[in-house]
């Protein structure tokens, strides 16, 4: 029997929600049946950012957010499934990751906090909404992300070859998958920034919301100073398994790690920080010894030119390729997994992957909010 899912993600970017229809098969096999990506309206954008930004946001906004997003979800779940011919009542759940404005997994007392509320999703949409995905991850002592390797795992691995999924979403993260053949396990993290300072920075010199191609970084030179300045955050020597957001590698962060910033050409830091971004991925592709292997990129990094080349310097012994060779579109290969975990939830199956999030055990992720 088939059946029908929606995964619905909004990443550190803040640009869009991306939303799949997805088949899968009782064996696991998949199909994208349809996939629509919608901006965020402006104000929503705005909001996001100054909660995120904030280190007291109100509650009163917190909440108010929480199901405003709930709504524009359930309205873009309903817009998907329109437009394919389906019906809410052909699919079983939706799987939505929710918008991240809090991630803090280390501590006494750890955290990881998205927003979109999966009541009025259900409610609204009149589909079971599974959600909330990183809080039975972090209770059993993991990061609570990258939770999206479990689905590389199932997707992307090959039995003859070693493979390195790269995601380049606000924040990076990678996946190294051995041969299935192999008795070696999936590992992964997160490596750092991926588009978040680039994007940031761009706003706040150009306003624009990104470099588009990557061409304003391409016109500059990278300070090396400042690059070391920045690859001596202690963040980027930890050992897995790690996780980190927006709430840490931001303005702020950078502004604070090195005073050239502010004397340099403005290109000139969107130069270094294209590299650091490059230089952290590859870097951590090379201390896992797979920096000879295929490299598959996703994510909204896959259309900055400049970047890629950078990467690509870094990596000169690897084959490096989008997902799109693998059959996904890059840029929805996050919101297929949030529906394909959705229905991990759905048939009482674990999750998560404790060698990547170094929780204690596998874990049935997030809650199920019945239509």
């Amino acid at each position: 029997m088939d059946n029908y899912y929606v995964g619905l993600m909004s990443g550190t970017s803040l640009d869009a929600i991306d939303a799949v229809l997805l088949r899968i098969e009782d064996n696991g096999g998949i199909e994208v049946v349809s996939l629509i990506n919608t901006p965020f309206p402006d104000h929503i954008s705005g909001l996001l950012r100054d909660m995120i930004a904030s280190k007291t946001e109100s509650l009163h906004e917190l909440c108010s957010l929480d199901t405003e997003l709930g709504e524009i979800y359930a309205a873009i779940t309903l817009d998907l499934i329109s437009k394919s011919g389906y019906k809410p009542g052909d699919i079983r759940a939706i799987g939505c990751h929710g918008q991240t404005v809090r991630h803090q997994p280390d501590g006494k007392h750890p955290y990881s906090l998205q927003i979109g509320n999966p009541s009025v999703i259900a409610e609204v949409s009149g589909i079971t909404t599974v959600a909330d995905f990183r809080a039975r991850d972090v209770a059993a002592g993991g990061q609570g992300a990258p939770l999206v390797p479990a689905f590389h795992k199932a997707v992307f691995s090959d039995p003859d070859n070693q493979r390195v999924i790269v995601n380049i979403g606000g924040i990076a993260n990678i996946a190294l998958l051995p041969r299935t053949k192999s008795k070696n396990i999936v590992t992964g993290y997160d490596t750092g920034p991926g588009n978040c300072l680039l994007d940031s920075w761009s706003l706040s010199c150009r306003g624009q919301a990104f470099d588009e191609n990557g061409s304003w970084s391409a016109s500059g030179k990278v300070d090396e100073k400042l690059l070391d300045a920045l690859l001596a955050d202690s963040y980027f020597s930890k050992s897995p398994p790690k996780s980190t957001g927006t709430e840490y590698f931001n303005l702020e962060w950078l502004e604070n790690t090195s005073p050239l910033v502010t004397k340099l050409k403005a290109e000139d830091v969107q130069t270094t920080l294209a590299e650091l971004t490059a230089h952290s991925i590859a870097l951590a592709i090379i201390r896992e010894g797979y920096d000879s292997n295929e490299i598959y990129l996703c994510g909204g990094g896959v259309h900055n030119d400049d970047l890629i080349q950078r990467i690509q310097r870094h990596l000169s012994a690897a084959n490096i390729f989008s997902t799109e060779k693998l059959g996904l579109d890059p840029d929805f290969v996050e919101a297929t997994a949030f529906a394909w975990l959705a229905w991990r939830t759905m048939e009482k199956k674990t999750g998560n992957l404790p060698a990547v999030t170094g929780a204690r055990h596998p874990v049935i992720l997030g809650g199920i909010f019945l239509a």
